[in-house]
């Protein structure tokens, strides 16, 4: 809990930091007066001013945003021999290049924490695919348990796979935009080469959610079907398992990886008792096991009380300096135009509202990627970092993009937004933002409570 609430004040406040850094850095280079660049909200708690600048820093209380606060006539008076340092009195390219400053330093900060994680190598999955759910697309398109992917072709290009992380971005982009993805696999051990075609033009738009790769049937990297951390007082304790009992078959079925095994036990929803052949001491015994039945919202389900599974097999993900500069961009573009076709979608009826992601699974996600290592962590803020820049563009008026929108209509009409209009969108902006951050909360307490 404390580290789950200490990555994400310090994503927070890190990522709102940037963000006003933009502002504030471009603001000073334009020639305008900030008087004040804040850190939070609320109650000082540190403040300090530089030798010869006009600005006072602060740390504020509230972690949640900031602010930087600039010389304008419109918040109050300004002396004529200032006016020429006022935000408002500057030319509209600017206002413009301030305004635009703040989610473009997000991007910024996104590609270069990309190119670190690039440049540093990060541990990832490979993409040996487990034994694909029964009946599933991915069963239907001929994939098969310890098939490896080593390259995804969509819209004429050919991307090549390192990693499940990999494999998983193709899938969601493909089935988001509606086009088939032909995945080049081999087998374990990188022969025997053959093309399989993912039919993902077949799921909606809406389908694009956390449970993606469940409905496609991929649901989890290969690993092997093995018994470990047996709990006391459990069927599988009961029924004389042992960590590192390698599982070959279960009531006469091959067992080919722990997913398929995992799904054996889930499935017997009568507790009903299986008879597992084992192989231990390079004997292979065979064992009765009863899973005991267990009643969720999602329905009834079997488990035994014993970890199945062992870790993936793990790659080492790495660019050279140049091409990890190159990649971090890449990456960074594609996650801020999957995010605004995700955004668009939403918003004509064609993907879920179910996507929006609040405060708690934030911050549950910034302790869980703390929680893996350096690497995650970076993962974690660079993409959040990404959504900052991405949300603060769009045209709502209490946004920099809803600003932006209005420099658009000075530059098309000569003349600015009058404060009446100014004031009615702002309103209709924060009602809005509160309606999208009540939708977004209310998926958080729903995931809690589904966990």
């Amino acid at each position: 809990m404390l580290l789950t609430l200490v990555a994400f004040l310090v994503a927070l406040r890190l990522l709102m930091a940037i963000h006003d850094y933009g502002h504030y850095r471009v603001a000073v280079a334009c020639g305008v007066k900030v008087l004040r660049f804040s850190i939070g909200m609320g109650k000082p708690l540190l403040r300090w001013r530089k030798k010869g600048s006009d600005t006072e820093f602060v740390i504020a209380a509230l972690p949640l945003g900031g602010y930087v606060k600039m010389l304008d006539e419109r918040e109050g008076s300004v002396p004529l021999e200032e006016r020429h340092l006022a935000f408002n009195t500057q030319p509209l390219r600017s206002r413009v290049a301030i305004v635009a400053a703040g989610p473009l330093a997000n991007l910024i900060l996104a590609v270069a924490l990309y190119s670190l994680i690039n440049w540093l190598g990060v541990e990832a999955p490979k993409a040996v695919i487990a034994s694909p759910v029964p009946g599933s697309m991915a069963e239907q398109a001929g994939l098969q348990a310890q098939d490896w992917v080593q390259s995804a072709h969509i819209q004429g290009q050919t991307e090549a796979i390192r990693s499940w992380d990999d494999l998983r971005w193709q899938l969601t982009q493909g089935a988001l935009n509606g086009q088939d993805l032909q995945l080049h696999v081999t087998d374990a051990r990188g022969l025997h080469a053959r093309p399989v075609l993912l039919p993902l033009s077949n799921i909606q738009a809406a389908e694009v959610d956390a449970a993606l790769l469940s409905r496609i049937g991929l649901v989890a990297p290969w690993m092997p079907a093995v018994v470990g951390d047996v709990l006391p007082d459990t069927p599988a304790s009961q029924a004389g398992l042992r960590d590192g009992d390698a599982v070959l078959a279960v009531d006469g079925q091959p067992m080919h990886d722990g997913a398929q095994l995992r799904q054996t036990i889930r499935l017997n929803t009568q507790g009903r008792v299986q008879h597992w052949a084992i192989e231990r001491a390079g004997s292979p015994p065979t064992l009765p096991v009863t899973p005991e039945v267990v009643q969720s919202p999602q329905g009834p389900y079997g488990r035994i009380g014993a970890m199945i599974g062992r870790a993936p097999e793990m790659v080492t993900v790495q660019y050279g300096f140049i091409d990890g500069m190159v990649a971090g961009a890449g990456k960074t573009w594609e996650v801020a135009i999957l995010s605004l076709r995700m955004m668009g979608k939403m918003l004509v009826g064609e993907a879920s509202v179910k996507n929006l992601s609040g405060p708690l699974t934030i911050a549950d996600y910034a302790g869980k990627s703390a929680s893996m290592g350096l690497m995650q962590y970076l993962a974690f803020l660079a993409l959040i970092s990404v959504s900052l820049g991405v949300l603060n563009l769009l045209p709502l008026p209490v946004l920099d993009g809803g600003h932006l929108m209005y420099y658009l209509w000075e530059a098309v009409t000569g003349h600015p937004v009058s404060e009446s209009w100014m004031q009615g969108l702002q309103r209709v902006g924060i009602g809005i933002l509160v309606l999208l951050m009540a939708v977004a909360v209310f998926n958080d307490i729903q995931r809690l409570f589904a966990a």
